[in-house]
């Protein structure tokens, strides 16, 4: 597709036209959990001022609430992206104004305007859980938009909660298309997904089942694979169709976020796998249709000896990752170990680790556990302040700049786990720090200006989870080979 014959659309016509010529970000969209199940305004999107120049920095300047109870709101996708940036002449070019928020409890999915008001955002539409239930589906995840202008949302059961991976495709007025896969063959669980139509390949990833993961961390879950996740399922783009899985064994347990690189001739990537703090990288074989993945990262597990004189054997709980928007670097986080990482990947199947920065967790030196053997560490990392607050719980969702020199870190995973292991921080309200990077030379280094504290929020603390940008971001966007 030439370029002189279309209109531009949102987003950016490259990945590294967005390094070099996307704006710096002055706002960010945080989907906000309420812990209290008994409050009335529920979950909601705050808009925080990241503006070092504005007087309102670092502070939540709106909140649209859900005015409902028990959503669980999770993850976030946009209307329209880069994908849609090449518009052929003649069609109605798109513009990013809606934000799409499903959720992992109630099955809703709320629909958020952010063009009209981008510092104030309203709540333009509510898809009820029976829609998704019509369909077999529940537990929606993963929004995308697709080239077609329609968005598409992974879900991760049926209409009872059992394991299930799919799923639902909506035209650009919200109304439900249908299930938008085809075949026979089925994925047993479903979690994240991101595709690469030049390669005819989408790739995704699971987690469990939502009967089991809604009511908190079991060990034994992950006993059944039926139920619980440690594939990596691949799909033909134009076909619909699921033609590979992959079983990533007991190591690859929960395979939870998981990238293609940014650059769309790019035809590998990469799933951090939670459970075990691993990450694999996944390519198509050479000559082959087929796609092979090997583990390129491992975090080892801690022994530790709990307060009643239990001994565990401590994964690091591995919970996000993102790749830069020029596929240089990247990240990811160890909410149980604390811990946020920066590899260079350069060399794609050899990752070099150039930055480490603790942010909590359960193994500092004044936590309840008590290590007993750490091969990477030799002493436990201290408690971390700013700004007089100590930082409870973990890092977990990250968002890059898109100039890749500052990343922003949540500390909410998923409220009935956050109350589960780090019920400290939920008493408290969540956290949102920023990490400076080096992108010549790669580190990170913690931002001692910059902190959002949920402690204070009008309807009690709250717990922050994903993070994103009004104009798109280094996990919300997805690009297409022009030519």
């Amino acid at each position: 597709m030439s370029e002189s014959k279309c209109k531009c659309g949102p987003g950016y016509a490259t990945p590294l036209d967005a390094v070099r010529n996307g704006p710096v970000e002055k706002l960010l969209y945080v989907v906000c959990v309420q812990p209290n199940l008994d409050e009335e305004h529920g979950d909601y999107l705050a808009t925080v001022d990241v503006d070092p120049a504005s007087p309102t920095y670092c502070q939540v300047i709106h909140r649209t609430y859900t005015n409902s109870k028990h959503n669980e709101l999770h993850h976030s996708g946009w209307n329209t992206c880069s994908s849609c940036h090449f518009v052929p002449g003649g069609k109605e070019v798109p513009t990013r104004d809606r934000l799409v928020l499903p959720c992992l409890n109630s099955d809703r999915i709320f629909v958020i305007d952010t063009g009209t008001d981008p510092r104030a955002p309203t709540l333009a539409k509510v898809i009820e859980g029976d829609v998704l239930k019509g369909a077999d589906c529940t537990a929606p995840h993963t929004t995308h938009c697709l080239p077609n202008g329609n968005i598409m949302i992974s879900v991760m059961g049926d209409a009872d909660g059992n394991a299930k991976g799919d799923f639902v495709e909506f035209d650009k007025n919200f109304e439900l298309v249908g299930t938008w896969s085809r075949g026979d063959r089925k994925a047993l669980c479903g979690y994240d997904y991101w595709y690469q139509p030049h390669f005819n390949v989408m790739v995704a990833s699971e987690w469990g089942a939502p009967k089991l993961f809604r009511r908190g961390y079991h060990p034994t879950d992950c006993d059944d694979r039926t139920q619980y996740g440690c594939r990596l399922n691949f799909y033909r783009w134009q076909e619909r169709e699921l033609f590979q899985t992959i079983d990533l064994g007991d190591e690859g347990l929960t395979p939870l976020e998981i990238r293609f690189l940014h650059n769309p001739r790019e035809n590998q990537g990469y799933v951090g796998c939670a459970f075990y703090a691993n990450v694999y990288r996944f390519y198509q074989k050479p000559g082959s249709d087929e796609y092979t993945a090997e583990k390129v990262i491992d975090v080892p597990v801690k022994k530790v000896q709990g307060e009643n004189g239990e001994i565990e054997m401590m994964g690091g709980m591995m919970t996000d990752i993102l790749i830069s928007l020029d596929d240089r670097y990247l990240y990811f986080s160890n909410w149980r170990h604390g811990d946020v990482r920066q590899y260079d990947i350069s060399d794609r199947a050899n990752p070099r680790l150039t930055g480490q920065v603790f942010l909590g967790g359960a193994i500092q030196r004044d936590a309840p556990r008590r290590v007993l053997n750490d091969p990477e560490l030799k002493e436990a990392p201290e408690p971390v302040f700013l700004k007089g607050r100590r930082l409870l719980g973990g890092p977990q969702m990250l968002q890059l700049s898109l100039d890749g020199r500052r990343l922003y870190v949540s500390s909410s995973l998923f409220s009935p786990w956050d109350k589960q292991f780090y019920p400290e921080m939920v008493a408290a309200g969540g956290t949102i720090v920023q990490l400076d990077i080096d992108v010549e030379n790669g580190g990170m280094k913690l931002n001692e200006n910059f902190l959002v504290d949920f402690g204070g929020e009008p309807y009690g603390p709250g717990l922050p989870h994903e993070m994103r940008y009004p104009g798109g971001d280094c996990t919300s966007d997805i690009w297409l080979v022009n030519e």
